[in-house]
């Protein structure tokens, strides 16, 4: 009985492992249709990983809700990253555009610092006015970001490419030393960065029951694994109807990278929307930021270190389009993030910012 019941809470889980194996026994099949019907089979594949990585992130708040924070969002947002790192790693084996991984990473902070970023703040600052929230985080993740970003996505515009690999190499180190003080520091030292101790009659508003019953944290840890195995078979097929539906259909290459980076940020929104709307804006600044900073600071080092095996490198410098958006993005945040409250108006801002994006997006810029 406890067996089925399990399975029945895991309906997501379990649907999203049949459609795997379904895929797995028509992919020849669905490519021989056309770009139509392949195009059709990606679209179900990545509504399927959206519904599985819902999973994934609920058992991921779960064990954030034992744990608290800065340790809650830094499992949630790791957590989507590693949805990200993979569904990445599995396309780029393919015939995947040299730019995916810059486009990706790019198309992800625009994602979490304009799009859930910016909507949290509108919704709960129109619901509950100015919202406050631990400044030092704010600033702790921007200058992170701006550092990240600019090594790995900025100045390799400048490397000359009989060099890239002694740069690629230097960027994973770079990559990996930055992460590693600051989760030290995260987890230490300065923890209290990235909390926010709310007045005592505002914590009685949460409501265990509201995190559904009791799990244990193994339980939890191992369904997160296993959905992540089953979101890295989806991806596979996804890649190749992707590939096959795009191909020759003059869809701006940079659809793909909003895809895989919408993928991964689909739950982190429902979470952060959550947050603002109950008044918790500090769980909401640490899992949009927060994500931005593990999507650049983790994917790129994984992905360098690819292309060191393969020996091809990808193209990482951004465009100047993209330059200049993420420009003015971490400089809206590092503005709007300065004073330990966010209202509507600051959110609007972002928000904007997002829509411009995906303006460009659909220009092909």
């Amino acid at each position: 009985m406890e067996f089925a019941s399990r399975l029945r809470e895991e309906t997501f889980l379990v649907a999203a492992l049949v459609v795997a194996a379904i895929a797995y026994l028509l992919e020849h099949a669905v490519i021989e249709m056309g770009r139509g019907v392949a195009l059709i089979a990606a679209a179900a594949l990545v509504g399927t990983i959206v519904l599985a990585s819902i999973r994934v992130a609920h058992h991921a708040e779960l064990l954030a809700v034992k744990v608290g924070d800065p340790y809650g969002t830094m499992i949630l947002t790791l957590s989507a990253v590693a949805v990200e790192v993979i569904i990445l790693a599995i396309m780029m084996s393919g015939e995947s555009s040299p730019t995916l991984v810059r486009d990706t990473i790019y198309s992800a902070l625009m994602l979490d610092i304009n799009g859930i970023l910016g909507l949290a703040a509108l919704l709960g600052g129109l619901k509950h006015g100015e919202q406050p929230y631990n400044d030092n985080s704010g600033k702790t993740y921007g200058v992170m970001i701006l550092t990240a970003m600019g090594i790995s996505m900025i100045v390799p515009e400048f490397v000359p490419a009989d060099r890239w690999h002694y740069y690629s190499a230097f960027t994973i180190v770079a990559m990996i030393a930055l992460y590693g003080l600051f989760l030290r520091m995260q987890v230490g030292q300065h923890s209290y960065f990235f909390s926010y101790s709310y007045p005592r009659s505002e914590r009685k508003k949460e409501s265990p029951e509201e995190h559904g019953p009791d799990e244990s944290a193994a339980m939890s840890i191992a369904t997160i694994l296993v959905g992540v195995v089953i979101i890295g078979l989806l991806a596979e097929f996804m890649a190749a109807f992707m590939t096959e539906g795009l191909r020759d259909s003059g869809a701006p290459i940079a659809v793909t990278a909003v895809v895989v980076a919408a993928i991964s940020a689909a739950p982190e929104i429902l979470t952060a929307l959550r947050a603002a709307l109950r008044n918790r804006m500090q769980a909401t600044v640490n899992i949009a930021m927060g994500a931005s900073l593990s999507t650049v600071i983790l994917t790129v080092p994984v992905m360098e270190a690819i292309a060191l095996y393969t020996g091809q490198p990808f193209i990482m410098a951004m465009t100047p389009v993209q330059t200049v958006m993420v420009t003015i993005t971490l400089i809206a945040a590092a503005i709007n993030l300065n004073d330990g409250e966010t209202n509507a108006i600051e959110g609007m801002t972002h928000f904007i910012l997002f829509a411009t994006f995906v303006m460009l997006t659909a220009l092909g810029l």
